[in-house]
């Protein structure tokens, strides 16, 4: 995503961005007095920042990345501003997402950061340990992330002993946004998987995605808020490429992983005590602002607000190259040719937060929030 001029720029700009990240973690915990801590996993929809520290070309630490975020500061998050995970965060009372794993391991922050909750979400990860590397380069992939909870996970046992150390992770909130770059990799034939079919490549990512959820499950997790795939097939650097039309197959793959996915779930609810879970439908609530975008305050569904080329969907949003750049940014529902504006993602946040079984079930994140 990002070129070879912007070198320079990232050069000078990453020191800032990570004083400035610093700085930002001062407001992450302030949120209401029972909120929830919250660890976060999955993919760009997730990252805060976690691949400015990678060898990737994932990155969004560039304009106009950020344009809308605390002083106009492009911290990798692939968005206007606030991203997904912020804005689920908002939700419980915090300023923003927790801090990214890697900033408070390089940094070496407090233990008390880690209390206060921890992102570990890479941007082109997926499911298998292969995904996106061929694409991007350097991802922490989501068996990666599990693994860098459980040093965090030592460290809570090694300070609070093991029972404190449980029942904290026990009441904490695990969200995992992740999945759709599993599919665009067996698109693209980039999975290595190329040999399966569709459903065998499925039963292969739902397999692993258990065992990834068990694995939370035996660290001390047990409230897990899952966001399903959405219509991928529908962003922009899909349907510039299609006539400016959705790509039905891609469609049809997140809708089959959303069914996957509950079936996996609800095995686990029935083998795991204790293990509650909220899935929200993701595919549900963005065909639901393409059927009626006026509804939302949204003017425009099918460009990328920052990009260049048809529908903005043939390159990044990267100021650098000349990216054109819409004005009215909170009237769109891409901010570029794969990812959210920060007014779709918060959007999406209150669904979740407070929504109803037709887009997140069995319950909202609110009430997995407040389960016992």
């Amino acid at each position: 995503m990002q070129g070879t001029e912007m070198a320079s720029f990232n050069a000078l700009v990453f020191f800032f961005v990570l004083f400035s990240l610093a700085m930002l973690n001062m407001h992450v915990a302030h949120g209401a007095k029972d909120a929830p801590t919250l660890f976060i996993f999955g993919d760009s929809t997730f990252d805060v920042g976690t691949n400015n520290f990678l060898r990737s070309k994932a990155q969004a630490n560039f304009p106009y990345n950020g344009i809308d975020f605390y002083q106009s500061l492009p911290t990798g998050r692939f968005s206007n501003g606030f991203n997904t995970a912020d804005q689920i965060a908002r939700q419980f009372g915090y300023q923003q997402s927790p801090p990214p794993f890697l900033v408070l391991e390089k940094n070496q922050y407090s233990f008390k950061s880690f209390l206060q909750g921890v992102n570990f979400a890479s941007g082109g990860a997926g499911i298998l340990r292969e995904t996106g590397s061929l694409q991007w380069g350097e991802v922490v992939f989501l068996e990666k992330q599990v693994e860098q909870f459980a040093s965090v996970r030592g460290i809570m046992t090694e300070i609070l002993g093991p029972g404190k150390a449980a029942t904290f992770v026990s009441q904490a909130l695990f969200l995992i946004s992740v999945g759709s770059n599993d599919l665009f990799d067996y698109a693209r034939n980039d999975s290595g998987a190329i040999h399966l079919g569709a459903e065998e490549y499925l039963s292969l990512v739902q397999f692993t995605y258990y065992s990834h959820i068990r694995k939370l499950y035996e660290l001390g997790a047990r409230k897990f808020g899952i966001l399903s795939i959405a219509p991928i097939g529908c962003c922009p650097a899909v349907t510039s490429g299609n006539g400016g039309n959705c790509v039905k197959p891609l469609n049809d793959f997140a809708v089959a992983f959303y069914s996957a996915t509950l079936g996996l779930l609800r095995k686990l609810s029935y083998e795991l005590e204790g293990f509650h879970y909220s899935l929200g439908n993701s595919f549900v609530m963005t065909t639901t602002l393409l059927r009626s975008p006026s509804t939302f305050g949204l003017n425009d569904t099918k460009s990328a607000c920052c990009g260049s080329g048809y529908l903005n969907g043939r390159g990044g949003c990267i100021k650098a190259q000349n990216a054109n750049l819409c004005g009215n940014r909170k009237e769109f529902l891409f901010w570029d040719w794969f990812h959210p504006t920060e007014a779709a993602s918060e959007l999406a946040a209150t669904t979740l937060f407070g929504g109803g079984n037709e887009f997140v079930i069995p319950i909202n994140f609110q009430q997995l929030a407040d389960s016992y």
